[in-house]
């Protein structure tokens, strides 16, 4: 057999054993993929004593709170406005969490009692933001730290908050440059990184009554990412590509910012992430991400634990996600390609193991399909990786194909694992295609570098060489190729259909990114120190003023004639509203066939259980009308 057809013949076969098997597909329902979670981050309490998690109730997430001596369950917060995203244990059995009040554009952080349910509301800030630094704070176990621009926009300081009392105490104040902190595992702050726009520095002190000193100077390209801090309290764990490609683990010295030794580094990818036991003060294990995450274990004692846990449970990915101080009660998550994903208690002096819950047992396993990790050689030869999910069934050819371009470039990646949208969109019958176009986080410096100043230009290469690709391999019928995408995902699906006319029929946006004048000119203002990054990686609007205007959706419309299906949330801090409603009103004088939808108490993704019903339901109909798919 001539080679070429040999290797048609074996892709063939390959794409039809990834692809799910049966010919009979069950229309899975939207609203079993985009409901609310059932159960999910769960947590144990410092002492052991308390399970907590977050469970759906009104069709928000609240917090349930269950005894170890009593196994009942009780709902601990009954918000039906806004769902807590996230929460975290502090000493004495407290919980404090965050709340995003949409509608009034308010912050409020909340404490929490585990033994008598009662619930604080500790502090509101309107027009601003909060965040939780550290949960705990060395010699007064009733105060934590958050990060809150209440003094300034633009500008972060970091406060003592006794949740006790609700006593708020200025702790540091940011001089201006500063971007990000670091406390250590007393939650005291010793490290922090400042900024000048284009340069990082971090700076050290010993203790709170020293001075910031500055250790290690970068230009923003490279970096060092602080992790934790070691026993002997001058050496620190780090994550860092300084003189290398690659992201790896190092030590450095805190009163030098030398680079004492080497961790783990990986060969052909950064290191995604590192678990770090704050109980144990040691680094755990490192995963690297080529194309599904590995585990590489930094001591015996830690292998032996997820061991333990392989054999007990088969899933595709284990991973710790909580413990109490003692290091007895674990939360473990596992998750897959098919599985949205599901928690269990183990209880290693028992070797017991126990399911929590899942995060939607409305979906199963066996009728999803497999996220298949691909490549293909871009036009100027560089490798580009991504993710292709085929629809159920014998047929692996001639399909109708969603392209899904991930949002932020130098900032995200598509990785492999459970994805409702993915999943939906292959259940209705299309293959997603999901392309970690150059820019994209994981694959190095110079990956990432290679996608500055290309929005429009070799990122969208990227995207369309892809395209190009699945062409060539018949997996795609080259008249049924939608783009999917939110934020710059967005922009690159009106670039596409824009730019690249004849590759694609339709195309779906979600907060897109329509005009990189008013991108950049509206960030917020606690992003201001890092204008000048974003003007090398995306370009100045005083200096690259014509490149910018030639790839703005804004000043295109004219070559925009696909139909378009676009979703914004009008509190979206990023979007200009009164701009995007001008966009569609433009394509609505080019006669283009464009469908708006504008949430009022939204922000980009939208919270709102029956917002994402609406939006999936139309999304849905949108594909079919446009993509005529037979089922």
């Amino acid at each position: 057999m001539p080679y070429r057809f040999r290797a048609i013949f074996l892709l063939a076969i390959a794409f039809a054993f990834f692809a799910c098997g049966q010919r009979s597909v069950r229309e899975i329902p939207i609203s079993d993929f985009f409901k609310t979670p059932e159960e999910s981050l769960f947590r144990v309490s410092p002492d052991g004593k308390f399970i907590s998690y977050l469970k759906a109730y009104g069709g928000r997430q609240n917090v349930f709170i269950r005894s170890f001596s009593d196994t009942s369950a009780r709902r601990a917060t009954s918000f039906t406005d806004y769902s807590v995203r996230e929460y975290s244990w502090t000493y004495h059995n407290q919980i404090v969490f965050i709340k995003d009040v949409i509608a009034s554009d308010e912050y409020k952080i909340y404490v929490l009692d585990a033994n008598t349910l009662q619930v604080r509301n500790l502090l509101s800030l309107e027009k601003g933001r909060i965040r939780l630094v550290s949960n705990r704070f060395e010699g007064d176990p009733d105060v934590i730290t958050i990060a809150m621009n209440k003094r300034d926009p633009a500008n972060f300081d970091i406060y003592k908050l006794n949740i006790k009392t609700g006593e708020l105490t200025p702790y540091l104040v940011n001089p201006g440059n500063i971007t990000e902190w670091f406390p250590d595992d007393d939650g005291r702050i010793r490290l922090v990184k400042s900024s000048d726009g284009v340069d990082e520095t971090i700076l050290y002190r010993a203790d709170d009554d020293s001075p910031f000193q500055p250790i290690i100077k970068n230009n923003f390209k490279n970096r060092v990412q602080p992790i934790a801090f070691i026993n002997d309290k001058h050496l620190f764990y780090a994550l860092s590509n300084v003189n290398q490609d690659k992201t790896a683990l190092v030590v450095i010295d805190a009163t030098t910012g030398k680079e004492v030794n080497t961790v783990f580094k990986c060969d052909k990818t950064d290191i995604d992430k590192v678990d770090y036991s704050r109980n144990k003060h040691r680094v755990e294990l490192a995963v690297c991400e080529e194309e599904k995450p590995k585990k590489n274990f930094l001591n015996a004692e830690i292998k032996s634990f997820y061991d333990t846990l392989s054999k007990q449970l088969h899933a595709s990915e284990i991973n710790i996600v909580g413990r109490d101080t003692a290091e007895n009660k674990f939360v473990i998550f596992t998750y897959s390609d098919r599985n949205p994903g599901t928690y269990y208690l183990y209880e290693k002096n028992e070797n017991k193991l126990t399911k929590l819950g899942d995060i939607n047992s409305s979906i199963k396993a066996s009728e999803l399909c497999t996220m298949r990790p691909v490549s293909f050689r871009s036009r100027d030869g560089i490798t580009i990786n991504g993710y292709l999910t085929l629809p159920r069934g014998s047929k692996t050819t001639d399909l109708p194909v969603v392209v899904m371009p991930h949002d932020g470039p130098w900032r995200s990646r598509n990785n492999w694992g459970y994805s409702d949208e993915v999943q939906f969109l292959a259940n209705r019958g299309y293959a997603v295609f999901q392309v970690n176009y150059r820019g994209s986080t994981g694959y190095g410096k110079a990956f990432l570098n290679a996608g500055f100043k290309q929005a429009g230009g070799k990122i969208q290469d990227d995207i369309t060489d892809g395209v190009l690709w699945l062409i060539r391999q018949k997996i795609a019928n080259p008249k049924k190729i939608a783009l999917f995408g939110g934020g710059f995902g967005g922009f690159s699906a009106l670039y596409g259909i824009s730019f690249h006319p004849e590759l694609y029929n339709c195309a779906i946006v979600q907060y897109g990114l329509i005009n990189f004048f008013t991108y950049i000119k509206d960030v917020p203002p606690y992003f201001k120190p890092r204008l000048q990054m974003l003007y090398e990686m995306v370009g100045n609007p005083e200096t690259d003023a014509e490149q910018l205007r030639a790839i703005s959706p804004v000043f295109h419309t004219d070559k925009i004639k696909a139909p378009l299906l676009i979703f914004q949330g009008a509190k979206d801090e990023r979007a200009n509203i009164s701009e995007l409603n001008q966009f569609v009103r433009e394509l609505k004088k080019q006669n283009v066939p464009v469908t708006y939808y504008l949430k009022p108490d939204e922000r980009n993704v939208f919270r709102s259980e029956h917002n994402r019903m609406d939006m999936y339901a139309a999304i849905e109909k949108f594909l079919d009308e446009n993509m005529r798919v037979g089922r």
